[in-house]
């Protein structure tokens, strides 16, 4: 074994940060406390080959400006920039299939802010590749791949992790990036709230004839929302929300078929469309974790919130905790401060709690709002967005907000480093 870290920490040696979860939240934060000197030990339940595959899986990230900001502070945006597509628009308008868009609609411009694009939309396999090879080159990360955590104990000076293989790995702090059915909140004793929302989404990514030019749109149909977010080439990612028995019925189309009832609600602005690709389909649901952090443990990511794709935002919310918790373990080892400590710990729930919970609600509200046919909803909604859209203050806010560029921001999410 030529990996003297990975052999100490086999052997049940300390490392600094225990982080269980090797999806995107996982490895973004290793290689952010990486780079301030950190010993980082990634438990990941899937295979590297899993993790690296290049075939595309459907999802699809809107990668706001400053989660660019933060992935290019951890080295990784220049690997991925080539495979990005720049957001330089949005239009959201209502809608129903066959009738095309209201004329009512709010249309968000980049060139209204300073900052340059509000985004980039940046395809899974691609961000997962880069990690990946990133964590293998940087120094004081060790990724543990196909391992999974059975135990979990807090002792006086750290935290106990017992791993499937039976090995265990101790530290002064264990971060939960290990999705919405999180393991490390559950042997945490930390509870969620959340229900189904009937609704499934069909994704997937579509070719057609005529240049998207940058533009993301989002029509509000009575069953879901409908997001077409412009991909390289002229290609768009399709996240279709539908009722989860509608969506089942889809789902079990042949090709041509999916795609005579997806044309109607895409419409022809684009002209012919194609698929490219794989279908896939998400049950979509709120789950929202009652604390952020309990003994020697914090939450990140989806195992601290997971959202409804509504308005895109889920993934940059995860990107915040990253960024926000970096910064505090930062600072507080730069004190002489146990990293694991509660007063510590109490910092970053109390500079994430408030977002996330104002986050999980707006997109609840979002999608109990918009997705029905229900004609004094309807009227009201499409009213709010054409006021939105005619007052330049108003809705220059709705694009700073899409770009992340509002409220307390981490200093990487700012462009500066740890």
């Amino acid at each position: 074994m030529d990996n003297p870290t990975l052999t100490a920490i086999l052997r049940g040696m300390s490392t600094d940060i225990l982080i269980v979860g090797g999806g995107l939240s996982g490895p973004i934060l290793a290689l952010a406390l990486a780079q301030t000197g950190q010993r980082v030990t990634v438990i990941d339940a899937l295979e590297k080959e899993t993790r690296t595959a290049a075939d595309f899986d459907g999802r699809s990230y809107a990668v706001a400006l400053t989660s660019q900001r933060l992935l290019d502070g951890i080295g990784i945006w220049d690997t991925i920039a080539d495979h990005s597509q720049p957001i330089l628009e949005i239009k959201v308008s209502d809608g129903r299939a066959g009738e095309g868009p209201s004329p009512f609609f709010m249309h968000f411009d980049h060139a209204e802010i300073e900052e340059g694009p509000m985004g980039h939309m940046v395809q899974d396999r691609h961000l997962r590749r880069a990690l990946i090879e990133a964590m293998e080159k940087t120094e004081g990360i060790t990724h543990l791949a196909g391992e999974t955590v059975t135990d979990q104990a807090v002792t006086p000076g750290g935290v106990t992790l017992t791993l499937s293989s039976g090995k265990t790995l101790t530290g002064s702090l264990v971060v939960g990036a290990d999705g919405r059915s999180s393991g490390t909140a559950v042997r945490s004793g930390i509870k969620r709230t959340g229900w189904e929302y009937g609704q499934t989404a069909l994704v997937c990514a579509i070719a057609h004839e005529k240049p998207h030019h940058g533009i993301a749109h989002q029509f509000f149909m009575p069953a879901g929302p409908l997001a077409i977010l412009p991909l390289p080439g002229n290609v768009s990612s399709i996240v279709w929300s539908e009722r989860a028995e509608t969506a089942a019925a889809f789902n079990a189309m042949p090709d041509a078929e999916y795609l005579t009832m997806l044309r109607p609600r895409f419409g022809d602005f684009l002209g012919e469309i194609s698929l490219t690709g794989k279908r896939f389909t998400y049950p979509l649901s709120l789950s929202l974790a009652s604390r952020l952090v309990a003994p020697r443990t914090a939450l990140v990511g989806d195992a601290a919130h997971g959202v409804h794709p509504i308005a895109g935002q889920g993934l940059n919310a995860g990107m915040r905790d990253i960024a926000a918790l970096a910064e505090v373990i930062t600072d507080a080892i730069r004190r002489g401060e146990d990293a694991g400590s509660e007063a510590v710990l109490a910092r970053y729930e109390e500079w994430r709690r408030f977002d996330n919970t104002a986050l999980a609600l707006a997109t609840d509200s979002f999608n109990r709002l918009f997705s029905n046919d229900n004609a004094l909803l309807r009227g009201l909604r499409d009213l709010g967005m054409g006021v939105v859209n005619k007052m330049p203050g108003l809705r220059r806010g709705f694009i700073r907000e899409a770009a992340g560029l509002t409220g307390n921001l981490p200093r990487l999410m700012r462009g500066a480093p740890l």
